[in-house]
């Protein structure tokens, strides 16, 4: 959704100079952008074109030369941004992660830089927090859209105010940064937040433990399913095709941050033995089975009985993603049962929580400003 408190938060992220609404006196979207309602710089004079009355576009008018693949719509293919479950399985371990680390009260003022769907957003209003989310890429929940504030922006050019924010969180973004978009999205971040104010992060370096030999392990076994066509993996390996994995090491992260004018106040590793078992096997069984019996459904239906193509394969895992999500909200069996095998993933924090891994939770806290880049 668009507020008036987030129309009077944002800024111009060419030169941060307040913005003032043209045509009219709230967003509204137009079928022709150059008739549409426009947001415009009182400093510099861009132009902003606004398409969407769920969402405000601040992307900067010119764009980095580094773009994530999230803008393909490929990525998306199987719907799963447009409906918003409750939190499960490693959602909840993230969340309840973030839940612990960040704890805002009502008041702070908390952005989420890479909302992506804008679910986290949604399972945290009893924050009673004024919350922003933030994305490069237009694949907004139903749900978030009408009901938090959303705008579409890059995390290195963010369009508000210097201290605007007390509270901020990242959760599955930074491995998806090269070392320089990184440095600048952690400067970014560091402008926008108030003295003080905090970052929780989700995301992983490149060196891992010997224990996280066991997800290697659970990785080899799910190919051979895939090969077995019991699973299907092609859309996670989609999902994490522009992983660019930029730190190396904790050391390394604690360099980063620490240019970038924070501390490392508080972190928690997490090797996903346990969670590695339930999502990249028991989850993927469950979820080929029922893409499998939504495209027999989807092939009776078809004129003449066709076997489904590639496009009727992706319809059929949005159907059986669709499915799920029904059963889930239902809060019956399947939801008890996927609840149960959250908390089992809770084992892999309280054994290998203290064994320095690949991913962790941080929080970050403010101590200056970022220094300049050399």
């Amino acid at each position: 959704m668009i507020s008036d408190r987030l129309l009077a938060m944002v800024r111009c992220p060419a030169c941060r100079a307040a913005l003032e609404v043209r045509d009219g006196e709230e967003v509204r979207p137009k079928p022709d952008a150059a008739d549409g309602t426009m947001l415009v710089c009182s400093g510099c004079g861009a132009e902003y074109p606004q398409r969407s009355a769920a969402f405000l576009d601040l992307r900067p008018r010119e764009q980095f030369q580094e773009q994530t693949k999230y803008l393909d719509e490929s990525l998306h293919a199987d719907a799963r941004h447009e409906r918003v479950s409750p939190p499960l399985l490693g959602s909840r371990i993230r969340n309840d992660m973030l839940r612990d680390f960040l704890r805002p009260a009502p008041g702070d003022r908390v952005i989420d830089l890479g909302c992506g769907s804008g679910r986290t957003l949604l399972w945290n209003r009893d924050w009673n927090a004024e919350a922003v989310g933030v994305d490069i890429a237009p694949f907004f929940s139903e749900d978030a859209c009408r009901d938090v504030d959303l705008l579409l922006g890059d995390l290195r050019r963010l369009p508000f105010a210097d201290g605007a924010f007390t509270r901020a969180y990242s959760l599955d973004v930074l491995e998806h940064l090269s070392p320089e978009a990184l440095r600048g999205m952690l400067a970014e971040a560091n402008r926008v937040l108030a003295h003080g104010g905090t970052l929780f992060v989700y995301t992983h370096v490149r060196k891992n433990a010997r224990v996280a030999a066991g997800l290697r392990w659970i990785n080899a076994l799910a190919r051979t399913l895939e090969r077995a066509g019991l699973i299907d993996m092609r859309q996670e390996r989609l999902r994490k095709s522009d992983h660019l994995n930029p730190l190396g090491d904790i050391p390394e992260l604690e360099r980063v941050v620490e240019d970038a004018g924070f501390r490392l106040a508080r972190i928690t590793y997490y090797t996903p033995i346990v969670g590695g078992f339930v999502e990249n096997i028991l989850i993927r069984v469950a979820e080929r089975a029922m893409t499998r019996r939504a495209e027999t459904r989807l092939a009776a239906q078809a004129s003449g009985g066709a076997t489904a193509d590639r496009t009727g394969d992706a319809a059929a895992i949005r159907e059986a993603r669709r499915a799920a999500k029904e059963r889930i909200g239902r809060r019956g069996p399947t939801y008890a049962v996927l609840s149960a095998l959250s908390t089992a993933m809770k084992l892999d924090l309280l054994l290998f929580g203290r064994i320095r891994s690949g991913p962790f939770f941080a929080l970050l806290e403010k101590t200056g400003n970022a220094r300049p880049a050399s």
